[in-house]
């Protein structure tokens, strides 16, 4: 029998507080997804880091987070090489909290877990098991004492790589996307509430949307928590004002592949998608490995100043998988000094495979 040692500790640094569990980091972080967040930002920015690495033959991790201009730090992301319920699978995720880390640090700590333990994994129905994960650990949250603080929410986008499949599940605007052949291939989409099929969804659940948020107040239409916004007794879990359904977008492997990045909208607010991989895959060519990646593409999203409140203010976390897939990381930089080449276009920024919108 497998015997798996928990080790729990928790540790407080000027950029962030996280917390080590089976060797997944958690961190944590205060965002601005509600109107009361706003305007909350420090005299001079806090540009400390928290980055850690991790690899085998499958893929090279790097991952980095920093406070920033914010007055908090509250985020949670995980990278899990290989799933103790599955070896054959790695799970990665960006977590961004609001109005409290709980919600972050608790999907940080038991989201894989319910995805890889539900009764479609273990049939091969990894879509559905996610689908099936995000509900459950929503509906464990709000059934949990501890956890019923009604504006406490958390974004979620994740990636579990298995079978040469990517599984890319997501609710709210952090967002995950893959670099083939230098060309963004989109693996998630924001969930705003002025999107078409959301504002329906809100508007039927009793909702409104009023200067692009919902109910004038949370900048999102899909979070783990926020359990206010779910308390119509008359609708389904995926049909409330704000759901935990993710999105879930599925493609394959393949050898034309580079790496995958997930981050908050700290980094996705300044940067466009092509933009993220130009310049992760210029630094992949000279050899640079993901954490220092990580780094300097943060740094390269922090505004100087914040006296505005505009872009480059935000906490921002980033995780960059890097595909060696049996190969040499040397290897892939060869393939990143390569021109990139053209791949089948993706919908835009916004459009969504989800019925429910």
């Amino acid at each position: 029998m497998l015997s798996v040692m928990v080790h729990v500790g928790v540790f407080r640094s000027l950029c962030c507080q996280y917390l080590w569990l089976s060797g997944i980091f958690v961190f944590r972080r205060r965002s601005r997804k509600h109107r009361c967040d706003m305007g909350q930002t420090l005299s001079e920015p806090v540009t400390a880091k928290e980055t850690s690495s991790a690899a085998n033959s499958v893929v090279m991790v790097g991952s980095s987070c920093m406070q920033g201009w914010r007055i908090n730090m509250e985020d949670a992301h995980t990278h899990i090489l290989s799933l103790p319920e599955d070896k054959d699978a790695a799970f990665f995720a960006v977590y961004d909290g609001h109005g409290g880390a709980k919600v972050a640090q608790y999907a940080g700590s038991h989201l894989h877990k319910k995805i890889v333990k539900h009764p479609s994994y273990k049939v091969g129905k990894v879509e559905d098991a996610m689908r099936g994960g995000f509900l459950e650990v929503d509906t464990d949250m709000r059934n949990d004492e501890s956890m019923r603080d009604e504006l406490a929410g958390s974004t979620a986008v994740t990636v579990l790589l298995k079978n040469n499949k990517i599984y890319c599940g997501n609710v709210g605007d952090s967002r995950s996307i893959a670099s083939v052949h230098g060309k963004v291939q989109q693996l998630s989409f924001d969930h705003k509430p002025s999107n078409e099929g959301e504002t329906k969804r809100i508007i039927a659940a009793g909702g409104w949307v009023e200067f692009n948020r919902v109910n004038g107040n949370l900048a999102l239409s899909r979070a783990l928590g926020d359990f206010v916004f779910k308390q119509n007794d008359k609708k389904k879990a995926e049909e409330q004002i704000v759901t935990a359904y993710p999105d879930v977008v599925v493609e394959d492997l393949t050898a034309e592949h580079e790496f995958l990045v997930l981050a908050c909208d700290g980094i996705w607010d300044v940067m466009s998608n092509q933009e993220v991989v130009d310049f992760i895959r210029t630094r992949i060519a000279q050899k640079m490995e993901p954490p220092e990646i990580c780094e300097e593409l943060i740094n390269r999203c922090l505004a100087p100043d914040c006296q505005m409140g505009g872009l480059g203010c935000d906490n921002m976390t980033v995780i960059i998988v890097t595909l060696l897939q049996g190969k040499s990381y040397d290897e892939l930089a060869e393939k990143c000094a390569l021109p990139s080449m053209a791949v089948p276009s993706s919908p835009e920024n916004g459009a969504g495979f989800s019925d429910l919108r």
